[in-house]
């Protein structure tokens, strides 16, 4: 079971640094045969992924499929379908063997009253009754898998009614499972949790999303629910921007590598440090070749490409890669060092004093230093490592442009001349 560290900054698995890297497999009890299920965990762990997002119902927006995984008896919510809980805790006990930590959503918005889903399609809304029997059948079917409990699922809360269906959900599994964690996903772009839930969770989740007109929005809203939620709890980007997914909104166009590989790094410097989720559009919802995908339904995003094609997105290595580098860090935001006119460009300090810079294209980066330090910059689409040369401004420390063609990490450590 993971644990929060004494700062309430970070998690710890079996006392060891844990950095929190999660791949978004919503669709998996729904959509996903055994042997896709095998190949799909080979791969992840294979690419440095530690922990599964999964949605417990199945997904509003998940692609079509011939599988008959359902969990209502003849669509009757009070009558639950005990196999397809045995068969998605069978899923489970597999990624377990394999390493895999699961975060599970209880109940995605679409499932509650008066949330921005349900309100656009009604059908689907359980009654408030479900909520006792649902989370004792959750309780008894995955909480010895340790998993992190996820209350809501892309929700807002407008109403009293929203509130207290995820307060009461959340209520009834930490009276079941009180040594579990507990977090909530918000919708995009969104920070506010009620008093109520936020006092029951352990981990603050927020969504930099999808949407193309504000690319401020995952280190932005990282800055903003630190400010508005000053006791310290572990943060994490739960949803930036997926590989390949269509912008919101019916907007034309689509989420590339760089812009996934860019959005993480900027919530992870600006402060959501404890860890980070990809995103891939077509393995979310489980896509497979001539089924149907719901483009009206949510967000409008575009079709996506194939679950196969979608296993191949290079985003994925990438996140990986920051893992990698994040792994035995503990760092804290310090953007009060960078003298450049942008906050594009993200500036962290670990506990060992080395400082992260993020710097999503080339310029020459300014810092106020009182210390001198050596800057390597490593090139985070190729990985390729470059000496860069420091010069000394008065109080000003330049760093001297990176040669590279996309975004780059610099990393200083003090100098040893």
């Amino acid at each position: 079971m993971l644990t929060i560290t004494n700062d309430h900054k970070n998690f710890l698995k079996d006392g060891k640094p844990f950095f929190y890297l999660a791949d978004t497999c919503w669709s998996a009890f729904t959509n996903i045969t055994d042997e896709e299920w095998d190949y799909y965990l080979e791969k992840r762990k294979m690419q440095g992924f530690n922990t599964l997002q999964i949605n417990i119902l199945p997904q509003w927006d998940a692609s079509a499929t011939e599988l008959d995984w359902k969990p209502f008896i003849d669509d009757d919510p009070m009558c639950l379908n005990d196999s397809y809980f045995e068969h998605a805790k069978e899923m489970l006990l597999q990624a377990k063997e394999e390493g895999f930590e699961l975060a599970l959503v209880v109940m995605w918005c679409n499932y509650v009253p008066g949330t921005w889903a349900s309100n656009m399609f009604k059908k689907g809304i359980l009654p408030f009754e479900f909520i006792k029997p649902y989370v004792k059948k959750v309780h008894e079917t995955f909480s010895d898998l340790d998993p992190i409990y996820i209350v809501s699922g892309d929700t807002d809360f407008p109403s009293e009614q929203t509130e207290k269906y995820y307060i009461e959900t959340a209520r009834e599994l930490r009276k079941l499972a009180p040594k579990h964690l507990f977090t909530t996903h918000i919708k995009g772009r969104y920070s506010y949790i009620p008093k109520e839930l936020e006092e029951l969770i352990d981990i603050r989740f927020y969504q930099s999303g999808h949407n193309a007109k504000d690319l401020t929005m995952p280190y932005s809203l990282s800055e903003k629910m630190q400010k508005e939620y000053p006791l310290a709890k572990p943060l994490i980007n739960s949803e930036p921007c997926y590989e390949e997914m269509g912008y919101s909104g019916n907007q034309y166009g689509r989420w590339k590598q760089y812009d996934v590989r860019r959005a993480a790094w900027v919530s992870v410097l600006s402060g959501a440090s404890a860890g980070v989720t990809y995103g891939a559009a077509g393995i979310y919802s489980w896509h497979k070749t001539k089924k149907e995908f719901g483009s009206l339904l949510g967000e409008g995003f575009d079709r996506p490409k194939t679950w196969q094609e979608a296993m191949s997105f290079p985003g994925a290595w990438d996140y990986g890669f920051l893992a990698r580098i994040m792994k035995e860090r503990s760092i804290t935001p310090r953007q009060d060092m960078l003298d450049n006119a942008t906050t594009d460009i993200r500036v962290a300090k670990d506990q060992k004093g080395e400082l992260l810079i993020y710097v999503p294209c080339n310029t020459r980066v300014r810092l106020n230093l009182d210390q001198d330090y050596e800057f390597i910059a490593i090139d985070l689409k190729y990985k390729n490592v470059a000496d860069l040369s420091v010069e000394k401004k008065g109080l000003l420390t330049c760093i001297s442009m990176h040669p590279f063609s996309e975004d780059a990490l610099y990393i200083g450590k003090l100098s040893s001349k």
